[in-house]
């Protein structure tokens, strides 16, 4: 990767700042390393036998007797099943959250070739079936819907001023309507998506 330190790092006070957000920075990450792999394997483990504990027959059975789960208990078959369930599930999230990543991408600029190449390297139309509204076609003043964290948020362009605001209600019901005062649809975006994720519930393993 290039010197990274080149690339601007303005605080969020700045008034570069958004402008910053905006513009793309290439390469845009560094190939995960091996250790990498194994690191996320070791956490993504831990979570989804959590979740297969809180889910197996046998794990509940343990705990209504008011017995401690051993880690040795893994082993049993039904509690295997379980763990495969809960990858299952693991696999669902990993789908739901790479389509909100993919579509705030594409809402603000990313084509689908960049979507493919960071979906492990996938065509771009490979990228366009599998997230068919990322990347939205569009006219000026033409309304930009965005989903993200559990919430929802439309960009809207204000021909008048050629100013940029969005109205948003996250997960939380919390709402807000910005003014119509940012230059570009991408700094709109950035800063819904920004209200979006502060408003974010907590994840369903955490409330389970």
């Amino acid at each position: 990767m290039d010197d990274v330190t080149a690339i601007p790092t303005p605080d969020k006070n700045d008034a570069s700042f958004w402008a910053t957000v905006a513009t793309p920075v290439e390469p845009a990450w560094s190939e995960p390393t091996e250790d990498d792999a194994f690191s996320m394997d070791d956490k993504v483990l831990d979570a989804v036998r959590a979740l297969a504990e809180r889910i197996s027959t046998r794990a509940l059975a343990y705990r209504t007797a008011g017995q401690p789960f051993d880690p040795a208990l893994m082993a049993a078959p039904d509690v295997q099943l379980a763990l495969l369930r809960a990858l299952y599930e693991t696999k669902r999230s990993v789908d739901r959250l790479a389509e909100s990543a993919a579509t705030v991408a594409g809402r603000s600029g990313a084509s689908y070739t960049q979507l493919g190449t960071a979906w492990g390297g996938i065509k771009r139309q490979s990228a366009r079936l599998k997230w068919p509204h990322a990347v939205a076609r569009r006219t000026a003043g033409q309304s930009i819907p965005l989903q993200y964290a559990g919430g929802a948020a439309v960009i809207h362009h204000d021909l008048d001023a050629d100013a940029w605001w969005y109205t948003a209600t996250a997960a939380d019901q919390q709402q807000e309507e910005s003014e119509a005062d940012h230059s570009t649809s991408t700094e709109a975006i950035a800063r819904a998506t920004e209200f979006l994720l502060a408003h974010a519930l907590p994840t369903r393993q955490e409330s389970a």
